[in-house]
């Protein structure tokens, strides 16, 4: 397939500037298999963004948590893909579900951040995925469908584009999905990454799915686990 193993950590709204040096520290000391591997790739809050940037090993890439969807101007709060992009920042996680949940961001509002980043350089984590009660109704593999679609209707290349597949009911709530019902929502075209709750103990199991590229880790992405996550890849060599 030749479609390369991604791992990224999601840091959230967490972290003082020591504690992101112990983080990037431990990182940099850890025996990972290579680039040809695996890509890893850490988010952590803009304000950290330039002291990550700047320590964290060459063969481990940055991410912005959001972008704004046009170019910047009078959106106070707001950072624009041109800022993201004159920091030498290549990647921006777009439509997380606590974005959509929290702060009501659309579909369509998050295909097109989706397709303005991409217009400007910038490589993307697209985020998908249903809540609980969306799944116990049967309707994952639609909510999951109308979230892609309004990318789709925006966006021509899916190149740099990684979908990474959240169900809501499994983030930070120790749930995770099973690797059959991760498989269930994957397709074999662009890279997806699996999200949720997923920590050293079942990252391999999932890792082993054939249609799973990939993990975009939360809280265990903060804690030394991370490094184990990321050795999952090796599972597919094993495939």
């Amino acid at each position: 397939m030749g479609r390369k193993f991604i791992v990224g950590g999601n840091w959230k709204c967490n972290g003082t500037s020591e504690e992101v040096k112990k983080i990037v520290s431990t990182l940099n000391a850890a025996e990972v298999p290579s680039e040809d591997v695996v890509e890893v790739v850490v988010s952590p809050p803009f304000v950290f963004l330039p002291i990550v940037k700047s320590i964290l090993r060459p063969d481990f890439h940055v991410a912005a948590q959001n972008c704004w969807v046009k170019k910047g101007g009078a959106y106070t709060g707001e950072v624009s893909a041109e800022m993201l992009v004159n920091l030498s920042i290549p990647w921006v996680i777009l439509g997380h579900s606590e974005r959509r949940a929290l702060l009501a961001e659309s579909n369509e509002f998050v295909g097109s951040k989706v397709a303005y980043a991409l217009s400007q350089g910038l490589k993307v984590i697209a985020c998908v995925g249903e809540t609980l009660e969306q799944r116990e109704a049967g309707s994952t593999l639609d909510v999951v469908a109308a979230q892609t679609k309004a990318i789709a209707e925006q966006i021509a290349d899916w190149t740099n584009v990684v979908l990474a597949y959240e169900p809501v009911w499994a983030i930070g709530t120790g749930k995770v999905a099973t690797p059959d019902q991760a498989q269930e929502v994957f397709a074999a075209s662009t890279r997806i990454m699996y999200g949720g709750s997923v920590n050293g103990g079942n990252c391999r199991e999932l890792a082993a799915k054939p249609d799973l590229d990939g993990f975009l880790v939360g809280g265990a992405s903060l804690k030394p686990e991370f490094i184990d996550i990321i050795k999952s890849a090796e599972v597919k060599k094993a495939v």
